[in-house]
């Protein structure tokens, strides 16, 4: 069987940012390395090198701290790398918790404005907008302020913006677990669906049962540095087992 094509591949990447003294906390959780007085750069991600094929479902665990986000960050293309490289087939769709929704808009109106940011002409909208809000599972409250909504409210409406043009490359930057039971599955069935059609889903979550459940893949990264790439079962039980000790 043919070897599906890359949809994301990075090579020897290191990020780094600058902090400023009066973040002193965080800084302390990273490698520091010391630039002039007050100011700090942070080593987010420090080498690392991975390959994802179309169709594959990837989970990202590690601590808090540890440059997960930030490499999410630079796969949407919001961070640049300062040294390595990274390619990616088409645009990928990052769904986290800074995604930019807008607080004042109703929630029905930002289904519409995220969708025509994602490409979809108004018509394709207005096909598209009873199953979007039905799947969100709103209510009545798909016509109140974004503001008025709880964080689960906000990111069931994220999610389903983001997949509403099933996107080639879907990175997930909380995971999938807002909302009961019955909602959870039904967001891993979209992702299935996603999955079927040749997408590729990297998701960073620290609900290592959801990893288990939706990757056939994981990666570790502690301390901005790639600790081990397999099977995600395999993967999880070393990092439990290391967490435990």
């Amino acid at each position: 069987m043919a070897v599906p094509p890359l949809s994301i591949s990075v090579r020897n990447v290191h990020i780094e940012y600058e902090l400023y003294s009066d973040r002193r906390a965080a800084i302390a959780q990273r490698l520091i390395t010391r630039t002039g007085t007050g100011r700090s750069v942070v080593r987010a991600v420090r080498g690392i090198s991975f390959d994802v094929r179309e169709g594959e479902a990837v989970g990202v665990i590690g601590s808090n701290g540890s440059g997960k986000s930030t490499l999410f960050s630079a796969l949407a293309g919001l961070l640049a790398p300062a040294r390595g490289q990274i390619l990616v087939s088409g645009e990928p769709t990052l769904l986290g918790v800074g995604a930019s929704l807008l607080p004042r808009a109703s929630g029905y109106r930002n289904i519409r404005i995220g969708c025509l940011a994602l490409g979809m002409s108004s018509q394709e909208i207005d096909a598209r907008l009873p199953e979007l809000i039905e799947f969100t599972e709103l209510g009545e409250a798909i016509h109140r302020p974004l503001r008025t909504y709880s964080s689960g409210m906000r990111a069931r409406l994220h999610f389903a913006i983001a997949t509403s043009v099933e996107p080639k490359i879907l990175l997930i930057d909380e995971g999938l677990a807002v909302g009961d039971r019955r909602f959870r599955r039904k967001s891993n069935q979209r992702i299935r669906g996603l999955l079927d059609k040749a997408g590729t889903l990297m998701m960073v979550t620290h609900s290592l049962g959801e990893i288990r459940h939706t990757c056939d893949r994981a990666l570790w990264i502690e301390q901005g540095k790639l600790v081990a790439d397999g099977e995600a079962n395999d993967v999880v039980d070393a990092y439990t087992e290391a967490s435990e000790r």
